[in-house]
């Protein structure tokens, strides 16, 4: 995606989800590219995804198969040497809301680190698949049956035994900047003459919802100017939009609540679920995930951020 705008030290930690004092560190260290306009800090998108990219490609985890003799240590993010993935929990899944629960899964457990990959649902249900993950998340609308992520695992995960947790419900819609100048209320309306769109990364559920809908309503998804831009978070979109570099973007109502100058559009609820394989359920780091799920203090924690439904949270939904 070509980009013509840059990033504030502040808009960059909301995307990497770290302090700002992180991001400053991270410049001084030479880890991530920045440069001065004035007094003032500035990073290139391309620079914060390709921080991102090199983060990614430096936790490579194996696949999880029955050792015949004891795992080596694992080498994490921080480069510090970890105990086997058997003693662990791989998590994908690119809501705060997991971020969340790895800490407190992390701080009320006897030694059990949890490794985050931050990717598209997608992407999740094939870590699963190939044994590269412990649980998942998915939150994938499927328009033949008007439901949400059943259908995916049973694709993804043929023959597999699988258990499907609830987590939240999440309202999706439209960024649009204050006073929705171009007057968005509806899918349709991605068409209308000289409206431009960010979008979100293949293989993500909230570019399968938008698919989904266009292939449901019969529009070209080619014919909607700025289809092939997109960014790889809710709040990216939020920011390219909040900046006028896109004039609509699609993803959930609690990004929308932490850019300024957004106006979010509610266009449907969906479902936000974790997926586990039922061979690993009895494991020590799955249990933990569980009993954590359904602990007051990750439910308090939840409830303060606000733009949740947690009516569900921790509720078995499917054994498939």
């Amino acid at each position: 995606m070509k980009r013509d705008y840059s990033l504030t030290p502040e808009e960059v930690a909301e995307i990497l989800n770290i302090k700002k004092n992180t991001v400053y560190e991270l410049i001084k260290r030479g880890e991530l590219a920045a440069y001065r306009v004035g007094r003032k800090l500035r990073v290139e998108p391309k620079d914060v995804e390709a921080y991102k990219m090199r983060r990614r490609e430096s936790v490579q985890f194996p696949m999880m198969v029955v050792p015949t003799k004891p795992n080596p240590p694992v080498t994490g993010e921080d480069n510090d040497v970890h105990p086997s993935l058997s003693s662990g929990l791989v998590l994908y899944g690119q809501d705060m809301l997991l971020d969340i629960l790895a800490h407190h899964i992390e701080d009320n457990s006897d030694g059990i680190r949890v490794y985050r990959k931050h990717a598209g649902s997608f992407s999740g249900l094939m870590a699963l698949y190939e044994g590269r993950a412990d649980a998942a998340s998915c939150h994938l609308w499927d328009s033949d049956t008007d439901s949400y992520n059943i259908p995916y695992i049973r694709r993804f995960l043929p023959g597999i035994p699988t258990i499907v947790i609830h987590m939240a419900v999440r309202m999706q819609g439209f960024y649009v900047k204050k006073g929705n100048p171009f007057g968005i209320s509806s899918w349709e309306d991605l068409t209308k003459s000289g409206l431009r769109m960010v979008n979100r990364e293949p293989g993500s559920g909230t570019r399968v919802l938008l698919d989904e809908k266009l292939h449901q309503l019969g529009i070209n998804r080619l014919q909607i100017n700025g289809y092939n831009n997109w960014e790889t978070s809710h709040t990216a979109v939020a920011i390219a939009v909040a900046r006028g570099v896109a004039d609509v973007g699609l993803g959930n109502q609690k990004a929308s609540m932490q850019v300024e100058g957004i106006e979010f559009v509610p266009l449907q609820p969906e479902r936000y679920e974790l997926v586990i394989k039922e061979e690993d359920m009895n494991k020590p780091a799955v249990q933990s995930l569980l009993n954590t799920l359904n602990s007051n203090s990750f439910r308090e924690e939840i409830e303060g951020l606000g733009g949740y439904g947690l009516e569900e949270m921790g509720r078995l939904v499917a054994h498939i």
